[in-house]
């Protein structure tokens, strides 16, 4: 049997009781303004109180008992996926339209990344961060369902749409970060260009992936902000197409994440608990 603690700073605690030990009452002024409140037995060195203080401590830090412990390697990586919503991708795109045909298949997309964490960002005139980047899967979903065509205007922003991933990735942690752009056109319109855009990717090692829907939209403008950034494009012409394209990206380089787990733990701080109610009556019948 092995023991852990699950909050060890709660340790940290102890330096109080070693003031307990050591300082004479003036000092003791320096915690406790009213020294005169406190148990007689804490100034005459009493060790019984401090002890019950430590037990105190102890539960704190949550003792545990285990009989072994494993490391699990997760694959994943931080993603925003970068949608856009302006009124062309409203055209037909099969039976649906392109909207309406990306929304689903990015909803079956998100339903295995497990081990991923995920943010997304709408964009048309302007770029909007519609969901932080959250592990929260069914969240996502939630957003995707109420995320409307032509909300952010009907013109294109790419750059502010770059940008705005990019200011959401920059509290990542993760080794991995990557931006999924889906666009049916050209940029036109926003506040951010291209190369700064992707200069600020750059700088925060995110790769940009790529996707151009339908036949209308700037293709070397796409393969040129994949190719700086390290990602790649791909084309998704018809919906057999884009979930194709969703395969391969499905499939990209993950980073590790790394966490622990107990086998067989057992609650010690129950146990520790119960000590210490049972010191403190014994101490408060001394009093009585």
């Amino acid at each position: 049997m092995h023991v852990a603690f699950l909050y060890p700073p709660a340790f940290v605690l102890l330096v109080l009781l070693v003031c307990f030990v050591r300082c004479k009452r003036e000092q003791l002024r320096i915690y406790f303004a009213r020294t005169d409140l406190l148990p007689p037995s804490f100034i005459r060195r009493d060790l019984l109180p401090l002890f019950i203080a430590f037990l105190f401590v102890l539960a704190l830090a949550g003792p545990i008992g285990y009989s072994s412990m494993g490391v699990s390697d997760h694959k994943g990586r931080d993603l925003v996926i970068a949608i856009d919503a302006s009124g062309s991708m409203g055209g037909d795109f099969g039976k649906e339209s392109k909207f309406d045909t990306l929304k689903k298949m990015v909803r079956a997309f998100l339903t295995h990344r497990y081990d991923d964490n995920v943010g997304i960002v709408a964009f048309g005139t302007f770029a909007y961060p519609a969901a932080p980047i959250t592990f929260d899967l069914r969240a996502l979903q939630f957003v995707l369902n109420y995320l409307d065509l032509s909300l952010a205007g009907n013109n294109t922003a790419i750059g502010d749409a770059i940008m705005q991933a990019v200011k959401m990735l920059k509290k990542s942690h993760a080794k991995k970060k990557a931006i999924l752009l889906f666009t049916d056109g050209m940029q036109n319109s926003g506040r951010v260009s291209i190369k700064q855009a992707v200069a600020a990717a750059k700088k925060i090692g995110a790769k940009i992936y790529t996707v151009g829907i339908g036949d209308e939209y700037d293709a070397k403008l796409l393969e040129r902000i994949a190719k700086e950034s390290g990602g790649k494009s791909f084309s998704a012409k018809d919906p057999d197409a884009l979930k194709e394209v969703l395969s391969d990206i499905d499939k990209l380089e993950a980073s590790k994440l790394r966490s622990k787990n107990y086998i067989d733990m057992q609650p010690l701080f129950l146990g520790v608990i119960a000590f210490l109610a049972l010191m403190l009556l014994y101490q408060i019948k001394r009093y009585l």
